[in-house]
């Protein structure tokens, strides 16, 4: 019998994650499972939890949002080893929706007792790993915000209102990006490169994504007016966005590199890294066995 481990945050989704304990143990016991839940207590802890316990525990799920679920598939992906499950409960769940995993916490609960596995690409950008979705741009400056304002809104809406707060504050980035063997110089509003669809709490901004093909999926939107960028963001909620050819290009490529005079904020599955001037995003040879 596999034995789980629950790596949970307790302050994700401003308690969401907390609040599911009494529900796990209730689940596990039902269930006759070998488990243990550990709430980590400070930011990046999980990593080390995940990289050490994948010796212990065959599988480790982590209980949260998506900065929870990137830390702990980044210990798992250090020790070599370990199956990732998740169980949503942060604001935007954006890899778990990427891989099919119920919302219901209940529903993902089952889904981590009786379902099937699956081997996932591995993103690396510079030297961080991430299975969803990387960005520059305005995307990444919105998260900086979006981080705030969630201490107000508790929910997917403050996304929107930060897009709007970043929007009239934002300057567009002169880039040369290579995909591949491809050269792109370009004004961006924002670059998207990543395995899964969702970010921003659901946004498809990569609705083609494939989580196992061996590719990235990359977004770029060209610079344009503040009032054209209005009206095409409501596009993106259902993936849209792509019909707008004349701003949005859409590539696929296994390694991208990006370059910039002046600073960036780099955006991994919700987490920043401010100030680079240089990106590479590469696939990793290895993949993750995950839960879905």
């Amino acid at each position: 019998m596999d034995k789980i481990l629950f790596i949970l945050n307790p302050v994700a989704g401003g308690g969401k994650a907390k609040a599911l304990i009494s529900l796990i143990e209730e689940k596990m016991d039902k269930q006759m499972k070998d488990y243990e839940i550990i709430l980590t207590k400070e930011p990046e802890e999980a990593i080390g939890l995940a990289e050490e316990k994948a010796e212990d525990f065959e599988v480790i799920v982590a209980v949260g949002g998506d900065g929870t679920v990137n830390e702990v598939s980044r210990g798992l992906i250090n020790r070599g080893k370990g199956v990732l499950g998740i169980i949503p409960g942060g604001t935007g769940n954006d890899m778990a929706k990427s891989l099919g995993i119920p919302k219901d916490p209940s529903e993902a609960l089952e889904l981590i007792c009786n379902g099937n596995t699956k081997l996932i690409d591995i993103g690396r950008a510079n030297k961080f790993n991430f299975l969803n979705i990387g960005s520059i741009g305005f995307d990444a400056d919105v998260v900086i915000n979006n981080i705030n304002l969630k201490r107000i809104i508790k929910s997917g809406f403050s996304y929107v209102i930060s897009v709007i707060y970043t929007l009239i504050h934002y300057k567009s980035k002169k880039v040369e990006i290579i995909i591949d063997d491809k050269t792109i110089r370009e004004n961006i509003l924002l670059l998207a490169v990543g395995n899964g669809k969702y970010y921003g709490g659901g946004l498809p901004i990569l609705p083609n994504a494939i989580v196992d093909d061996g590719y990235f999926d990359i977004c770029l939107v060209s610079n344009i007016n503040k009032f054209k960028f209005l009206l095409l963001f409501p596009s993106i909620f259902k993936g849209n966005h792509l019909k707008y050819n004349n701003y949005v290009k859409v590539y696929r490529g296994k390694d991208v590199k990006v370059i910039s005079k002046d600073e960036l904020n780099l955006n991994i599955d919700g987490e920043i890294i401010p100030n680079v001037n240089e990106v590479i995003f590469s696939m990793e040879a290895e993949k993750l066995k995950v839960i879905c």
